[in-house]
């Protein structure tokens, strides 16, 4: 016999001052409402503060005290988003709790979806990927890289769901399969897709941000997904000696070229082709010696083995 549904939110929270009233009253309504359908037996909020520098915390404290529901974790610095989410994953692999759903909390993602997501998991699948159906409330700009980003990580070789972020549903085995996962360098849209349990995708239309700013200006999204291409990928690394291999040939027909010119009295002053070789040639160099790097300096990371996290502090019921 299947146990009963045990659910727990896990939503992190940077500077989330302004919507987390109304992403508590909503999240809370959810749980009602499938506790009254039997969907769940028991279901509870798990915010996750990634040391939020206006009032975030303080009104944790506040809607713990308004919500029986609602729980969370404070942890002592900023340590970005990802790793946030680790924290309250890990807390949700320790609990009671069963199902296990990630959430932002700037109520971009459809809430109702959860019904479904829920649905899925007592239909028996381990995943269940909350897609977006389209992307009309991205800018142009954001659009478009999106759409590069998930074709450029499929080039690469990564295996991640097209339109899918961290909204998603894990029962608790496939969480403590992705515990367990000693890696610093979080990408966590890969690390799940490759547990390889029965997954099912609910599609839902995501809204504008409720309130606030968007806590994923250009230069993080950029560094995302340099981390999400090097942590899944080593096909940079042999795309630099293929071109090694390339330049080496291209190199070997301007070496005769040049042979050949100077034995025939061909030979012609062009300092503008030897300038543009050397500026071309250099980039390159430095291209992959910055490559080279990124690998190295995850290495670097992962030697250390510091801890991702500190708590500071922790509401428990």
């Amino acid at each position: 016999m299947k146990e009963t549904t045990k659910l727990v939110i896990v939503v992190p929270c940077y500077n989330e001052e302004e919507v987390l009233h109304e992403t508590t009253r909503q999240l809370a309504d959810i749980l009602v409402q499938m506790k009254k359908n039997h969907q769940i037996e028991e279901g509870c909020l798990m915010y996750v503060d990634d040391g939020s520098k206006d009032m975030t915390w303080t009104l944790i404290e506040k809607l713990s005290e308004e919500y029986s529901c609602v729980l969370g974790l404070k942890l002592a610095h900023n340590v970005g988003h990802q790793q946030a989410l680790w924290a309250g994953l890990e807390w949700a692999a320790k609990s009671k709790f069963n199902a296990i759903i990630s959430i932002d909390a700037d109520l971009q993602d459809d809430v109702q979806a959860i019904i479904e997501m829920t649905a899925r998991f007592n239909e028996g699948y381990d995943i269940v990927y909350g897609v977006r159906k389209e992307r009309k409330t991205d800018t142009f700009f954001k659009k478009h890289t999106a759409q590069l980003f998930y074709k450029l990580m499929k080039t690469m070789g990564g295996d991640i769901v097209y339109n899918h972020a961290d909204f998603r549903l894990m029962s608790k085995r496939a969480l403590q399969a992705l515990v367990s996962h000693p890696e610093r360098n979080l990408f966590l849209r890969g690390l799940v897709r490759g547990l390889g349990y029965p997954s099912a995708f609910v599609y839902y239309n995501r809204n504008e941000r409720f309130a606030g700013e968007s806590k994923y200006p250009l230069s993080k999204m950029l560094n995302f997904a340099i981390d999400g291409i090097t942590s899944f990928s080593v096909k940079p690394l042999r795309l630099i000696t293929t071109f090694g291999i390339l330049f080496m040939l291209v190199a070997i027909g301007i070496i005769c070229y040049a042979l050949y010119a100077h034995l025939t009295n061909h030979t012609i002053q062009g300092w503008t082709s030897l300038l543009i070789s050397l500026w071309f040639i250099g980039g390159a160099i430095l291209t992959a010696i910055g490559i080279i790097g990124e690998y190295i300096g995850k290495i670097y990371k992962e030697v250390k083995r510091r801890p991702r996290y500190f708590i500071e502090k922790q509401i428990e019921k």
